[in-house]
């Protein structure tokens, strides 16, 4: 059954990326129709960290182009969605990692984001409770944190001209939806922004699972006051192969601490793995001593999708017009959902993004220009 066109824009998917997408477009005087089977992602299971990451030019341009939207939301978010402007120390093990300190400032400061050096004394000062003997920190006050969950609830909810159903997609085409219901919905646009999911509807879609723990402590107020992240947090996130663990922690305005990272790549068995959960929590003990004393109250984990270049793809298939890509975002959908939202609208209505499209369009991949059997038409 194949009903009227209601909205200019389908988009599957109401995580953060899906939802920023949503309200660019209503923004733009879109109808949106977003549908979204409530089976959780990665929205739910990460942190929420807002971080300017430079690993690679294309990274940086769209996470400090995301961070300045986020800027422009910041006064309209409702007090559920716990924005703090916290700032991220990037943490130097000893002195000759402050040599990678100074070499992120730079890199940084080209693309006009702000960053302060600290020595091992003025670091003490700000943050009293990581170990002694750290050669130092960069500051940037500028990155934040919000609960993307929220977030992502008020964007689909509070937002004019975006409407919401639950629903499972079956198939999709070029202006076309198929729901598990049978019914068919059309539109001009549509929009896969589910994450992981994506592949079970374009199965040439090339995105590899990466999964994450976390765990939340119980309530320390005032404990920690910024974000703390280990230098070496960026091989980590960036490592193309085998579990990899990294100090990154986040204080939340609950008081709580939310301790990560890892990663894992090719698997898809969402139980809490001790041999990974405890390397992580023993180096997060590492970075602060008085962690060992804190109650834990909860571990999860999630999954990331990953493209192969590390960066989202965004933009229209380029073997079937009307369909529309935003995908691949790996651990930076929080942070670069505004960006990713207002690139692909700006894309959709024909005109020049603010940043450059080119490094996250869908046509880098072999695998989405070659047909594929069984693929949407």
């Amino acid at each position: 059954m194949s009903e009227p066109a209601e909205a200019d824009v389908l988009v599957i998917g109401g995580g953060i990326v899906g939802a920023a997408c949503a309200h660019e477009m209503a923004r733009r005087g879109l109808r949106v129709r977003v549908l979204d089977n409530a089976s959780g992602g990665a929205t739910g299971a990460g942190m929420g960290h807002l971080v300017a990451m430079d690993d690679n030019p294309a990274e940086l341009a769209l996470s400090h182009y995301s961070i300045g939207l986020w800027n422009q939301l910041r006064s309209q978010l409702p007090g559920a969605c716990a924005y703090r402007n916290c700032g991220t120390l990037w943490l130097a093990a000893d002195h000759a990692e402050m040599d990678l300190a100074r070499a992120k400032q730079a890199t940084l400061a080209e693309h006009g984001v702000a960053g302060e050096l600290l020595d091992s004394t003025a670091l003490a000062e700000l943050e009293p409770l990581l170990r002694k003997g750290l050669g130092g920190a960069l500051k940037i006050p500028g990155d934040g944190i919000l609960y993307a969950p929220a977030t992502a609830h008020w964007l689909l909810h509070d937002t004019p001209g975006v409407s919401f159903e639950r629903a499972t997609v079956s198939a999709i085409a070029a202006h076309r939806v198929e729901l598990d219901d049978g019914r068919v919905l059309r539109a001009e646009y549509v929009v896969l922004a589910n994450g992981l999911a994506a592949a079970t509807l374009l199965p040439e879609l090339p995105l590899r699972p990466k999964k994450g723990h976390l765990l939340i402590t119980d309530r320390y107020p005032q404990q920690v006051s910024h974000q703390l992240v280990e230098l070496g947090y960026a091989a980590s996130a960036h490592a193309s192969n085998g579990t990899s663990v990294a100090f990154n922690v986040q204080p939340r305005p609950t008081g709580q601490l939310l301790i990560g990272s890892s990663r894992q790549f090719d698997t898809l068995d969402p139980a809490i793995e001790p041999a990974v959960l405890a390397p992580m929590l023993r180096r997060a003990v590492d970075y602060l001593p008085g962690l060992a004393r804190w109650n834990g109250i909860r571990a999860w984990t999630g999954f990331r999708a990953a493209s192969p270049d590390g960066l989202p793809i965004l933009g229209e298939h380029p073997r079937h017009p009307g369909l529309w890509l935003a995908v691949g975002h790996e651990g930076l959908g929080v942070t670069t959902a505004p960006g990713s939202g207002r690139l692909l609208t700006s894309l959709m209505l024909g005109e020049r993004p603010d940043i450059n499209p080119h490094p996250y369009r869908p046509e880098r991949f072999a695998a989405l220009t070659a047909a594929l059997p069984g693929a949407p038409s």
